[in-house]
């Protein structure tokens, strides 16, 4: 059968077509470069290339999960592109980069609303007295290398998926923080219940013990977000509270109160310093005392030794006149002096 010259066209086109379409997939969009702060994931019609027999479980950061959630968060380990390149893929390959750069964000921030937490500037929170407060402050994540499997297919929104996460804690904390009980007074025989509940008034507000122990709370944070990377494969650098605000509302009689509390602590203070003054005072009063006992002692306890030896000498003449000699001194010093007779 003759092949009309428009048939010869067509398949000439097609044949163009093809090598065209080849090129471009393979020879210009068959090579790709990793930059210094990406890593790359290579999936196959989909499959993620993984690492035989592993698992994140056999990393450290599995360490801070619960037995429970070891089970749960069971991520493989996947075959990591380092910087570089270039590298080569298939057309039926597939490339997944992610920027394993510090990232910094609001503690406010949700990325699929902008509108949320006063445009993202303030979070809300209620204290364990049920006072409504605003939290500022700042959040340092970075995407864990580690487990890039949980960050690219175990969670949709991972860093949606974080936030909440890391808010959901806060608030917890916060509504259930009390403060470190240290009392500066010393117990000695005083009423150990009176100081306790003096030490209660002065910090029984919980906006006050958040605001003197923002450390603590930050730190509290930091070991509760540790499990993150095993959790999610966003690893959360650190966390800074720098913030915590009442309603306008209330303002004016916490500052009243926090002034009221003040002057009771330097009255506290002060009745403090004057106690210790007069107890160090007292010891060396003491000190004193018995210094000048073991004075007037001293030299009886010599005397007695004396004694003690010419008795034992047999020096009787001396120890006789001895106590003729204390008699007359006493005699000297007495107002009256009742006489037996006997010399």
């Amino acid at each position: 059968m003759p092949v009309h010259l428009s048939d010869m066209s067509v398949i000439i086109g097609v044949i163009v077509g093809l090598i065209g379409w080849f090129i471009v997939r393979c020879v210009l969009t068959g090579f790709f470069t990793v930059e210094q702060n990406q890593r790359a994931v290579l999936t196959t019609f989909g499959r993620v290339q993984q690492l035989k027999g592993k698992s994140t479980l056999d990393l450290p950061i599995s360490e801070h999960l619960s037995d429970e959630h070891k089970n749960r968060y069971n991520y493989p380990q996947v075959r990591v592109i380092g910087p570089g390149g270039p590298y080569i893929k298939m057309p039926w390959q597939k490339v997944h980069k992610v920027s394993v750069a510090i990232e910094t964000a609001s503690i406010a921030y949700d990325p699929e609303d902008p509108t949320v937490n006063q445009s993202w500037t303030i979070l809300e929170a209620v204290t364990k007295d049920q006072l409504n407060i605003g939290v500022t402050g700042q959040l340092r994540f970075k995407v864990s290398e580690r487990n890039l499997y949980a960050y690219l297919f175990g969670v949709k929104h991972p860093v949606a998926h974080i936030m909440g996460y890391f808010v959901s804690i806060l608030r917890e904390r916060i509504a259930n923080f009390e403060a470190p009980r240290e009392s500066t007074l010393p117990l000695g025989d005083l009423d150990e219940s009176l100081i306790e509940a003096d030490t209660s008034q002065l910090e029984g507000i919980s906006i006050n013990d958040l605001r003197k122990n923002l450390n603590e709370l930050n730190e509290q944070m930091d070991r509760e977000c540790l499990s993150s990377a095993a959790r999610y494969g966003i690893e959360l650098d650190a966390s800074l509270i720098t913030g915590i605000d009442p309603p306008e509302e209330i303002e004016s009689a916490l500052a009243a109160i926090n002034t009221a509390h003040n002057e009771v602590s330097a009255d506290i203070s002060l009745a403090q310093a004057e106690a210790d003054q007069k107890i160090e005072q007292s010891k060396r009063a003491v000190e004193i005392q018995t210094m000048r006992v073991q004075a007037e002692v001293e030299p009886l306890l010599r005397v007695a030794d004396e004694l003690k030896e010419l008795k034992a000498n047999g020096k009787s003449e001396s120890l006789a006149a001895y106590l003729r000699n204390v008699k007359l001194q006493l005699f000297r010093r007495a107002r009256r002096v009742i006489s037996t007779g006997e010399s």
